[in-house]
């Protein structure tokens, strides 16, 4: 019985493979063209990977959401249980085939049988216990030992994130395959997503992390195939070139429908008395509407914003897959060379105290100025939105994505998007545990 090893790689868009590789073979595989899931972002795309549906069936409509009885947003969050729906390989396992998860979100409570992902510890006072939850227990200890160093968060997302965290997850996996043999292993590569943000997928310095991603990718899939596994690689998204960040909460603040509270100086969006307010998600944001009222007035103002190439209403959200009840009221989605940035001030001195540092848990959306130093003060963060040059989470031209498989892996069709691709693995994995039975 055959052992498949699945990999991730973030932002290897089609246009950014052809551009920077001899044709589209690599790590021996030869890799197609593939359209992504609305939103174009990590979890919505791991989710749906996971379950073979859509953001309106499975619930993560983004890296984050709003969640209306708390009055909070939140993103990042860990629960397996927020990704609602059977899982593609439950069969699977029933007939006592072993799954594994590495690094990949809304994994924690899951019932796969090996499980690696960040889990810090922070302090009170400041500061964070660098740590990863593990299933078994010890395993990331045994990894550790194994591979001589512990994963550290700075390389997983930042200022210094880089090409160190796909290196740890590479041997990490190989030591998985190695020690715990499960018959299907999801797993996953970063590093290049940092780099396309920061300077586009054009620049010189996202061809060198692509140089890069080759070499891990070949390291990671012989080690593979040497211990019995057969291989399935996908890409989530491809990034495009930005050039102009949106704000959303400052339009809507102007228009005296977003609101906030004083605490000294800085201006805390207040989610209770807002009549609305944007919850952004790179290239999407989801408009919560706290009165009914003023649905028709954000409609008109985001219509006649530049930079947003669409207003999805229930309609439009049911027709891209996303009329979930933890989507916006309505949805926005950003022109190709822009992005939605979550700022809501006008001054410096009137950003919360959160601004400058990493928080991916307390702002409201997702900031990838965080993978930039600021000053003052020292080890702050950017804020600067200008310094984004690639963004994702469109769907449509240009923004197609890629995949390929060992050509012995027996899964059959041809999928045109990631959800085809998700139900064509599902389909391989249900025959697998019926012949196991």
């Amino acid at each position: 019985m055959q052992r498949i090893l699945v990999v991730q790689v973030a932002a290897l868009g089609h246009r950014f493979l052809v551009d920077n590789n001899d044709g589209l073979s690599l790590a021996g595989l030869q890799f197609k063209s593939l359209q992504s899931i609305f939103p174009a972002v990590t979890c919505s795309v791991q989710s749906t990977m996971r379950t073979a549906a859509l953001p309106s069936e499975h619930g993560m409509v983004g890296n984050g959401f709003y969640h209306r009885d708390l009055s909070k947003p939140m993103f990042w969050e860990q629960s397996s249980q927020l990704c609602q729906g059977e899982r593609i390989w439950d069969s699977f396992r029933k007939s006592r085939k072993r799954v594994g998860q590495l690094f990949i979100q809304q994994s924690l409570g899951t019932d796969t049988d090996i499980l690696v992902s960040p889990a810090p510890i922070h302090k009170h006072h400041g500061g964070m216990i660098q740590d990863c939850y593990s299933r078994p227990s010890g395993l990331y200890s045994k990894i550790v030992k194994k591979i001589g160093r512990p994963f550290k968060l700075g390389w997983y997302w930042g200022p210094v994130a880089s090409v160190k965290s796909s290196q740890w997850i590479v041997d990490a996996t190989v030591e998985v395959m190695q020690s715990e043999s499960p018959d299907l292993l999801f797993t996953y590569l970063p590093h290049l997503d940092y780099e396309l943000q920061r300077s586009g997928p054009d620049s010189e310095e996202s061809g060198r992390a692509f140089a890069q991603l080759k070499l891990l990718l070949n390291k990671l899939l012989d080690e593979a195939r040497d211990v019995g596994y057969k291989i399935l690689v996908y890409s989530d998204y491809a990034i495009s070139n930005v050039s102009r960040p949106v704000f959303p909460n400052r339009l809507l603040r102007r228009a005296g429908l977003f609101q906030t509270r004083q605490i000294r100086k800085m201006q805390y969006p207040d989610f209770y008395s807002s009549r609305a307010f944007a919850v952004v998600d790179h290239q999407i944001a989801h408009i919560v509407i706290n009165d009914p009222s003023a649905i028709d007035a954000v409609r008109e103002l985001f219509s006649a914003t530049e930079g947003i190439a669409e207003v999805l209403g229930d309609d439009e959200k049911k027709q891209c897959g996303i009329d979930h009840p933890r989507s916006g009221d309505l949805v926005i989605v950003s022109d190709s060379d822009a992005w939605f940035a979550y700022p809501w001030w006008e001054e410096k001195s009137e950003a919360p105290e959160y601004a400058t540092h990493i928080d991916i848990h307390n702002k409201p959306g997702y900031d990838p100025c965080e993978l930039f130093f600021g000053f003052p003060p020292p080890f702050a963060v950017s804020t600067d939105a200008t310094k984004i040059h690639g963004s994702h989470g469109r769907i449509g031209a240009g923004t197609d994505t890629v995949w390929a498989m060992d050509s012995d892996l027996g899964m059959s069709g041809e999928p045109a998007d990631l959800r085809e691709l998700a139900a064509a693995l599902r389909e391989l994995l249900s025959k697998q545990g019926l012949d196991k039975k």
